[in-house]
């Protein structure tokens, strides 16, 4: 198998121990249908001369990789889910399966599963992942990077020839295994087990090898220092993926601390919708009866979620100390927003308070007015330059309104970003392209119905060439 020369294996999380893991073996799948890769980031690890066997051999059957990992693990974690805690968490349908180098930004990756099969931790579930829910899983990641948000990378889908029983799906229905690429698999609940276990060592261990793994720039010589700082910059990295959320109006739906993974990278796709309208009350997850996780509380339940890390290191630092690296949360937080309001609309940033003004007089208008979400952003991409756009926009008549004023008054003291293309192909469309729930669904009827994933690829072509427009995608 001839890799690229770039290719770099790692095995760095295996060196934490025993203590932080169990070794499972991936299930046996009695067919392997490949229904996706990543080639963009199979090219970004090395892999990208893999054949199509090739490729279900190790994404399907779980064959090693060279120089990774041997044997899958299965990570253990606990967690707080809805705000209560939960001992008997970790990976119970999935393992970290390899981990590898980006070969442009030398940054560490880790491939991990969803779908592979029972763990110690499945809690008597079947380990499985129906295909319904892989596909959901790569039209949110493929739109969320579109969009600029840092989210993990759906890289493979396979369908798996089994039939699940689901009370949340027409049953029988259709399994598969994903393969998801993140920059960690490292949550705020893999802390949170070592509290509850009272294995203050082994937090002591975690610190280091995150630091050392994933921000070795923030390094202090004294531990307790090292844990403010780490608590400090993941804080920053949080509140950097709750803004971008919000510009994007997306809502996570289930943010639970065992879905926050310390290098603020959004990950793990459950029930997740994006906005038609400005909507904070409005929820993903039908099982979110009080709207705790609403899109307006997603900052407030990520910062939640920081203070139960937060409490993770009160044996080995100050209370006042970590309170103090807990108020980085908010200021990030407004700075991240209107940086990647900027971003969505391809405009280059001016003075801090100029940038704030015109995400909050962008807020005041979508919320005042109920325009559709996406279509501003896209009507209004590239600033005042885009007036003419806008006026043959189906939402043209929103922006008679009072509050928009506010906004065009704002907008016209920016200028686009160096390299945007205002006559890209994609804006010729009347309409942007979207990823509402109606559409999710209707792209799933003709798999379901007929096997017929003609739209969804063309689904995907679509997104690609909004992000090609945005230029939003990691760079």
């Amino acid at each position: 198998m001839p890799l690229s020369p770039l290719y770099r294996a790692a095995t760095s999380h295996q060196a934490l121990g025993p203590e932080f893991y169990d070794i499972v073996t991936p299930a046996r799948f009695p067919m392997h249908h490949l229904r996706y890769r990543n080639r963009r980031w199979a090219m970004r690890t090395g892999l990208e001369s893999l054949t199509d066997e090739e490729w279900i051999r190790h994404f399907g059957m779980f064959e090693p990789l060279p120089g990774s990992l041997q044997e899958a693990l299965a990570l253990r974690y606990h967690g707080h889910q809805f705000r209560t805690y939960n001992p008997y968490l970790g990976d119970g349908r999935g393992f970290l399966f390899a981990q590898l180098y980006d070969t442009r930004s030398d940054k560490l990756l880790d491939l991990a599963t969803k779908g592979s099969g029972q763990t110690p931790w499945s809690r008597h579930a079947d380990g499985r992942l129906t295909l319904k829910g892989g596909v959901r899983e790569v039209l949110a990641t493929e739109m969320l990077e579109a969009l600029g948000v840092h989210t993990s990378k759906s890289f493979s889908l396979i369908e798996t020839g089994e039939e699940l029983e689901r009370g949340d799906e027409p049953s029988p229905t259709r399994s598969s295994v994903l393969v998801r690429l993140s920059h960690s698999h490292i949550r705020i609940g893999t802390f949170q087990r070592l509290l509850y276990l009272d294995e203050i060592p082994n937090i002591s261990n975690l610190l280091d090898y995150t630091i050392t793994t994933y921000m070795p720039e923030i390094w202090r010589d004294s531990e307790a220092e090292r844990a403010t700082a780490f608590l400090e910059e993941v804080c920053r990295r949080v509140a950097r993926m709750g803004a971008q959320w919000m510009a994007a109006g997306f809502v996570h739906g289930v943010l639970n601390t065992d879905n926050v993974n310390i290098t603020g990278e959004s990950f793990d796709y459950g029930p997740w919708r994006f906005l038609p309208t400005y909507n904070p009350a409005f929820t993903a997850a039908y099982f979110d009866e009080t709207g705790l996780y609403a899109f307006g509380r997603q900052p407030d339940a990520l910062l939640w979620n920081l203070f139960r890390l937060a409490e993770c290191f009160l044996p080995i630092a100050e209370q006042s100390r970590l309170e103090e690296a807990l108020t980085a949360f908010e200021p990030a937080l407004h700075q991240e927003f209107a940086a990647a309001i900027l971003r969505r609309l391809g405009l280059r940033p001016q003075n801090p308070e100029l940038n704030g003004l015109l995400a909050k007089s962008l807020w005041t208008f979508l919320h005042s007015t109920q325009a559709p979400f996406e279509q501003t952003f896209f009507d209004w991409f590239g600033g005042a330059r885009s007036t003419e756009r806008a006026r043959r926009s189906p939402s043209s008549s929103y922006y008679s309104a009072t509050t928009f004023e506010p906004f065009r008054d704002t907008l016209e003291r920016f200028e686009p970003l160096p390299g945007i293309v205002l006559d890209h192909a994609d804006f010729a469309k009347e309409r942007p392209c979207t990823m509402l729930i109606d559409e999710v669904e209707a792209l799933w009827e003709p798999i379901a119905n007929g096997d017929d994933w003609s739209s969804f690829n063309a689904k995907l072509a679509e997104i690609d060439l909004m992000a090609e427009a945005y230029g939003l995608r990691d760079a």
